[in-house]
């Protein structure tokens, strides 16, 4: 890996302080941060996304933020696409790439060179053939069907996700294989090392009920309403953990505190599955930020120990 671009990736779960150790890594080593999370780049919402504050993008420029609206269309493919070309960019003003959020998959996409269905004319029509699949029958027919094709793809994926259910079935229209088959055989696009953060369980926990009243005080519900007064625009957006969990109060059939209860339980909930990919599909160092108070030097000593092999 000697000729391959170094990028260094920090991951872990929701709330586990990924924003402050990535801004103060990016200073001290002279980075600059490429978001790793799917919703972040969308301009209208940044409560519910947990962004880096305009007063922390200030410190150090971040790339994929703020770059789409939430009615456009964005995949996977497209985040690759615009990383990479954010880490070139990095690169050339002889700074290291620093790789930061919590969306596992589109870390390892970017990070190593996965099937992911490229956007060629001979894709679209089995493409919009699943469109028309997933609009006639729902999400949970579509989800079948790729459970019929392919279990193990189908057992990585929420039946909800129904976009990257109809990538795996185009990919398998496009090339006559599973897709699960073709995720195991992927080379790695850069010389990446990847720091993972963790900690005790209920410590992550309680931080994320503290990060849910303190989202409520930002204006966590105005968000939540634009997404609501806009959900028949079936845009990504509506994936996010922050705002479909309102739409029973706006629909006065739920209490606010039970909403803001139902928040709580799905991001820790999200936060055990990000943990659980992370540690099965990605080779991590892992270290402990809310307990050992020498973790960032640890951290910084074995960067410099990568960058120098």
């Amino acid at each position: 890996m000697v000729d391959m671009q170094k990028v260094l990736a920090l991951v872990g779960p929701t709330a586990i302080g990924k924003t402050d150790l990535a801004i103060s890594l990016a200073q001290k080593l002279n980075g600059e941060i490429v978001s790793g999370d799917s919703m972040q780049i969308y301009r209208e919402v940044e409560v519910g996304t947990a962004k880096a504050t305009k007063e922390e993008q200030a410190k150090v420029k971040h790339y994929l933020v703020d770059t789409r609206s939430v009615f456009d269309e964005y995949s996977v493919k497209d985040f690759v696409d615009e990383a990479q070309q954010a880490i070139k960019e990095i690169s050339a003003k002889h700074k290291m790439p620093i790789l930061a959020g919590g969306t596992g998959f589109y870390v390892n996409a970017l990070l190593n060179k996965m099937q992911l269905g490229e956007k060629k004319d001979e894709d679209r029509g089995t493409s919009q053939k699943w469109e028309e699949y997933l609009a006639r029958y729902g999400p949970e027919k579509l989800w079948q069907v790729l459970n019929e094709k392919d279990p193990v793809a189908a057992k990585k994926i929420p039946v909800p996700n129904s976009r990257r259910t109809m990538r795996a079935l185009t990919v398998i229209d496009r090339t006559g294989r599973k897709f699960s088959e073709q995720q195991k055989k992927i080379e790695p696009r850069y010389d990446y090392l990847i720091i993972g953060l963790n900690s005790d369980r209920q410590e992550i926990y309680r931080r994320i009920n503290l990060r849910v009243d303190k989202m409520m005080q930002r204006g966590m519900l105005k968000e939540a309403k634009f997404i609501y007064d806009h959900r028949m625009n079936e845009h990504q957006i509506l994936q996010a953990i922050a705002y479909k969990e309102f739409f029973p109060y706006f629909e006065k059939t739920a209490s606010l505190d039970d909403c803001v209860t139902q928040l709580k339980t799905a991001s820790r909930r999200y936060a055990k599955r990000q943990l659980t990919y992370f540690r099965n599909q990605l080779p991590i160092t892992w270290f402990d930020p809310l307990n050992d108070p020498n973790c960032e030097q640890k951290i910084i000593t074995r960067i410099e120990e990568w960058k120098n092999e």
